[in-house]
């Protein structure tokens, strides 16, 4: 720790969405980088000099480095589990990003581990902690909308082919909507609505090949190898049922994010990939839909508060809101979906997760 108390970061694997992190380290949610590290030591050399990193090293120079005391894991998703398992070794505390692991053992391995070295094991999506989705918490708390009856979800797009220039990965297992982007939706629920007891999946794929159309492999057709059209219901602890679509099979739509039906009336929640607004809600007495104000913290994109609330909860001693217990339980539900699907019938997930704490202002 340093002189002020703050944990100090050390980043391996310094892609797109390390920049955002490093952004938001220097402004919006304070924590200090203090060393990066990729498989190309030409990307985390420029990664440092624009952030003013110091020290730029090997992935296992940066585990062994006695100044880092928390690795903040932005590999690729098939290497989450390992880089994230090795750090825990090295005595090091974790938060990466979504997926926690690619299926739920390895998952599970990281929880006990962190468990049994008494660290501290986080993982994104933290986008329920910004200001849109931490509203709809307290509007839900307060019982606004009554009890909790039902909730829809709906991810639906037509893939990132268009836009990635490298989309061969989403179509492959362990990727595919469902777990690329229903840990945002997941985790949404889950921290408005609590753990989730059963799953019943439905999985097809519209398409066996796509052509990508970025420029520098346009026309490239790269097969699919995973669902691209999930759908859960998902039957809650708290007696709630809810159905999530994901979906990249889908040209256009029109459907809500997320809505929650309590017995007052129906919250309409943003988009769970943003930290903002829009809030929306219509009592059973109201004749139309109003706007609910958004005024809490961090409406902005936050990446990083996740890691930001892990560092506090080493300093105060407290389990992290974005932990590796709620990122198992998604991985479950995720797994159990497809599992599910492919069994025909429905499942009991083995794991369960707290509803974390609300983010206190």
């Amino acid at each position: 720790m340093t002189q002020t108390g703050m944990t100090r970061v050390g980043i391996i694997g310094v892609g797109d969405i390390s920049s955002i992190y490093l952004k938001n380290a220097a402004e919006l949610v304070p924590f200090e980088v203090v060393a990066v590290a990729d498989l190309s030591a030409e990307r985390a050399q420029a990664r440092a000099r624009e952030f003013g990193i110091p020290n730029v090293l090997t992935p296992s120079q940066l585990l062994a480095h006695p100044d880092v005391d928390v690795v903040l894991n932005l590999t690729i998703p098939a290497a989450h589990a390992e880089v994230s398992r090795a750090a825990l070794e090295a005595g090091k505390h974790v938060y990466g990003e979504k997926p926690l692991a690619l299926d739920r053992e390895a998952g599970r391995a990281l929880v006990e581990l962190a468990r049994a070295r008494g660290l501290r094991l986080g993982s994104a999506p933290d986008t329920f902690l910004g200001a849109g989705l931490q509203t709809c918490r307290q509007l839900i708390d307060e019982g606004v909308i009554g009890r909790p009856l039902a909730a829809t979800a709906f991810m639906m797009s037509h893939g990132v082919e268009t836009w990635h220039p490298n989309p061969d990965f989403f179509y492959q297992p362990g990727a595919g909507p469902m777990f690329d982007m229903g840990p945002y939706y997941l985790t949404a629920l889950i921290s408005l609505l609590g753990p989730i007891q059963t799953v019943t999946g439905q999985a097809v794929s519209g398409f066996e090949e796509r052509t990508i159309t970025t420029a520098k492999r346009l026309g490239e057709r790269i097969p699919v190898r995973t669902p691209t059209h999930v759908t859960a219901l998902l039957g809650f602890g708290s007696g709630v049922a809810a159905s999530l679509t994901t979906s990249f099979d889908v040209w256009h739509a029109q459907v809500p994010r997320i809505e929650i039906y309590g017995s007052e009336g129906t919250l309409s929640l943003p988009d769970p990939n943003t930290f903002g607004g829009p809030v929306r809600m219509r009592l059973a007495q109201d004749k139309e839909w109003r706007d609910v104000p958004v005024e809490r913290p961090y409406s902005q994109n936050s990446r990083g508060l996740g890691l930001s609330d892990l560092l506090a909860s080493v300093r105060e001693g407290r389990a992290p809101r974005a932990s590796g217990q709620l990122a198992l339980h998604v991985l479950d539900a995720m797994q159990s979906t497809l599992e599910s699907a492919e069994a025909g019938r429905t499942l009991t997930l083995s794991t369960t997760a707290e509803r974390p704490a609300p983010l206190t202002l």
